[in-house]
């Protein structure tokens, strides 16, 4: 899955947004794109759970189509 998170501007960002899916589901694979202000998710957990994750971290985020 691929979203798209505008807030992201820094390292503290990445380890933000990683961590807090990894916490859901410690076995996702988390690619981050700073430059393209994306997030490519490989998790069991489902776009709506990981768009709720990502709000509660403060980066509001959507769905791409792939």
């Amino acid at each position: 899955m691929k979203f798209s998170v505008e807030n992201m501007t820094c390292g503290h960002c990445v380890r933000a947004v990683t961590n807090a899916l990894q916490d859901a589901d410690a076995q996702a694979k988390v690619a981050v794109d700073l430059q393209q202000k994306q997030v490519i998710v490989n998790s069991s957990l489902d776009s709506a759970k990981v768009i709720a994750l990502l709000q509660e971290e403060g980066y509001p985020a959507k769905i791409l189509a792939e």
